[in-house]
């Protein structure tokens, strides 16, 4: 069973989620992960480091499945708390085949504003279906995580972070019982090693220095694309079910 002292985030694509895990590799108290399960469903592995973050020469592990990875977390977890990040385009059955892993984690969840969200996905990955938006999986998981723990997971709104940096991640901090470290809302621009396989995804985080709203306008938006109007028709009850737990 994962230690206590691994905190996961599920984010639907395209949430302010890597931002996120930007302030949690400034804090430099964390062993931080990016995306280790949708990078192993994607390429059949994913790798490690067991330092705090991937650029600082900790030792890599390459891991094959599920299994795997979180009992890789769970013995870094006896060094250092861990952090991971994963993005809910996929279910990952793994999780609710396994209810102790669920168990032995702090939960917590990121969503966005789903119009906006969906455009920017779109943007990026002008093929996305309507599963891949992630709103349905993530609430599922949310679910799961709340009926196997016995507790209401911790859920961030990426419009009150980026308009309330401090308060909000200090509630979070306060939530998941990490120290508040303000120092760590500022950081230097830089395309770090963890985002170089799907560097496509990260540009706006690479170039941020801390949590600022996008500036940004899309061709196709839920206005104006019937096809993204029907993903949003589709997933905004379970944004609704989520956002109103959040922070």
């Amino acid at each position: 069973m994962v230690d206590v002292t691994v905190i996961a985030m599920w984010a639907h694509p395209r949430s302010v989620s890597t931002a996120f895990l930007r302030m949690m590799i400034e804090r430099g108290d964390m062993t931080v992960v990016h995306e280790p399960l949708v990078t192993l469903t994607d390429f059949g592995e994913t790798t490690v480091n067991a330092g705090a973050d991937a650029d600082d020469g900790g030792e890599p592990v390459t891991v094959r499945t599920p299994g795997e990875l979180f009992a890789l977390f769970g013995k870094l977890a006896e060094e250092r708390p861990v952090f991971f990040k994963d993005t809910v385009e996929y279910r990952y059955q793994y999780l609710f085949d396994h209810p102790e892993t669920v168990a032995g984690m702090t939960h917590t969840f990121i969503v966005r504003e789903p119009a906006a969200a969906i455009a920017s996905h779109h943007a990026v990955k002008p093929e996305v279906t309507c599963p891949e938006i992630g709103y349905e999986h993530q609430y599922d998981l949310f679910r799961h995580v709340q009926d196997v723990t016995g507790r209401r997971p911790v859920v961030v709104s990426a419009e009150r972070l980026l308009a309330d940096p401090v308060g909000v991640v200090s509630r979070y901090c306060t939530e998941t019982g990490l120290p508040f470290v303000p120092e760590a809302l500022q950081w230097q621009p830089e395309d770090r090693a963890e985002f170089r396989l799907t560097r496509k995804w990260h540009v706006d985080a690479i170039a941020s220095s801390g949590f600022r709203a996008p500036e940004k306008e899309y061709a196709a938006t839920v206005e104006n694309d019937e096809r993204l109007r029907s993903y949003l028709e589709h997933h905004r009850p379970f944004y609704d079910l989520l956002v109103e737990h959040a922070l």
